[in-house]
């Protein structure tokens, strides 16, 4: 399993498309270079999975008791919008219109690639995010970070 770790600005054609950058494809495994899954993200964004994580998130989502009326809210809202994407010969990846609309994606995107994931913004809407950056990140990563103990226990 790769970890996925960048920034990268891409322009989205007429047709709703983006070349994956190289840096990206670099970092991914041969067996995921090919085959994605995008669905909404968490905000107004995207979220692109390789093949290989995306079956990795739905094998933990189909072990959750479906008799319990959040976990079914959750599947459906989870689920939404969520594509198979195929990369073309051109290296380009082609986002549905429907999510091209939900994340208000015109022109240019930003891809943030983290841990198996990718998540893609409108860039006017990355860049508005990342400008209000929290007045004091360092109580920010202590109430966030604080709370994981390293191997050793002394954490």
């Amino acid at each position: 399993m790769s970890y996925l770790l960048g920034e990268y600005d891409c322009r989205v054609d007429s047709k709703g498309r983006f070349v994956l950058p190289a840096g990206i494809k670099r970092q991914l495994g041969v067996q995921d270079q090919e085959r994605f899954v995008i669905n909404r993200g968490f905000e107004k964004n995207l979220t692109l999975y390789p093949d290989s994580e995306w079956k990795q998130i739905t094998h933990e989502i189909n072990s959750l008791n479906l008799y319990n009326k959040k976990n079914r809210e959750f599947v459906r809202y989870f689920f939404r919008g969520a594509t198979e994407l195929h990369i073309d010969s051109a290296n380009r990846l082609l986002l549905p219109k429907a999510l091209i609309d939900y994340a208000g994606i015109e022109k240019e995107i930003v891809l943030f690639a983290y841990g198996q994931r990718i998540e893609i913004w409108a860039k006017s809407v990355y860049e508005e995010m990342m400008d209000s950056e929290p007045d004091d990140f360092a109580s920010l990563a202590e109430e966030v970070m604080g709370k994981i103990k390293n191997n050793e226990g002394d954490g």
